[in-house]
């Protein structure tokens, strides 16, 4: 496959407490600022708040299905978090092309989630190793 800067792929969620509760349980952080009501009321966001790390997940979801797609192979990942990711916020994760070396079958992007706002909570850059085309 060719790539082309600019070029472009998202994916969009709404987060839901069951998707925090569930990361909760995969990845063994229970900071009660996500799964425990009563705490995270008592704090500067006022409610429960996704892991900052589940809202990355979804950069994954579209470097692996659609941009490259199956086959890349993440080398680095850099990741701001801006904003915090409220339960029931739709969030829209997406890739840009910003370089193609294709000798050295690196695919370098910018990586940004975005609420149904339009606000960013989380930017970053990508680099993945690619398959050479028709390979």
């Amino acid at each position: 496959m060719e790539f082309v800067l600019g070029q472009r792929a998202t994916v969009s969620k709404t987060i839901t407490a069951a998707d925090v509760d569930t990361f909760a349980g995969l990845s063994g952080d229970f900071n009660p600022l996500h799964v425990d009501a009563a705490f995270a009321a008592r704090t500067r966001f006022g409610e429960r708040i996704a892991h900052g790390m589940l809202t990355a997940g979804l950069i994954s979801a579209v470097l692996g299905m659609q941009l490259p797609g199956p086959g890349g192979i993440y080398l680095s990942q850099t990741l701001r978090f801006l904003k915090p990711v409220r339960i029931g916020e739709a969030i829209t994760a997406a890739a840009e092309v910003t370089a193609y070396d294709p000798q050295r079958r690196r695919l370098t992007l910018h990586t940004t989630c975005t609420n149904q706002r339009g606000e960013m909570v989380l930017d970053g850059e990508a680099v993945l190793l690619v398959e050479p085309p028709g390979g």
